[in-house]
């Protein structure tokens, strides 16, 4: 069974993510499973730090991103609206080319507030970072 508030698909994001940071720094949605966002990145001069490697803040927009979408198709888009309230992010190690894959899964869904937990990989599929999104659902 589905968490979203009606039948989405990857496609219905996509202009979510026109004119806007994710379009500047490259990120995709790659699919919507029935509990979870999946994305991208590339891991290039839009999204590295001086050192050449992936800038923790940019790991950061992508998790936040993911984990806003997931929010925002959980909810009757009429009703409420979902804000970032918190965000924490461990690098855990490198990434230095291609993309990283993301992955974005509730772990609280509540009237008021939805927790979700964003993993991180790379090309290997090994961690790049783990990131915990807690975002605030605000009646409009």
């Amino acid at each position: 069974m589905s968490i979203w508030f009606k039948p989405y698909t990857a496609a219905d994001i996509q202009g979510m993510l026109k004119n806007n940071m994710c379009e500047t720094i490259g990120i995709e949605i790659t699919e919507l499973t029935p509990d979870s966002v999946k994305g991208k990145m590339p891991v290039d001069h839009r999204t590295v730090q001086p050192m050449n490697i992936l800038h923790g803040g940019a790991s950061v927009a992508l998790a936040e991103t993911l984990g806003s979408i997931g929010s925002h198709l959980i909810v009757d888009p009429d009703k409420y609206a979902c804000v970032g309230l918190d965000i924490n992010a461990n690098h855990l190690r490198p990434a230095v080319g291609g993309f990283v894959y993301a992955e974005a899964k509730p772990i609280h869904i509540g009237k008021k507030t939805h927790v979700w937990s964003i993993e991180i990989k790379n090309e290997q599929a090994k961690i790049v970072c783990i990131s915990r999104l807690t975002m605030a659902v605000i009646e409009l």
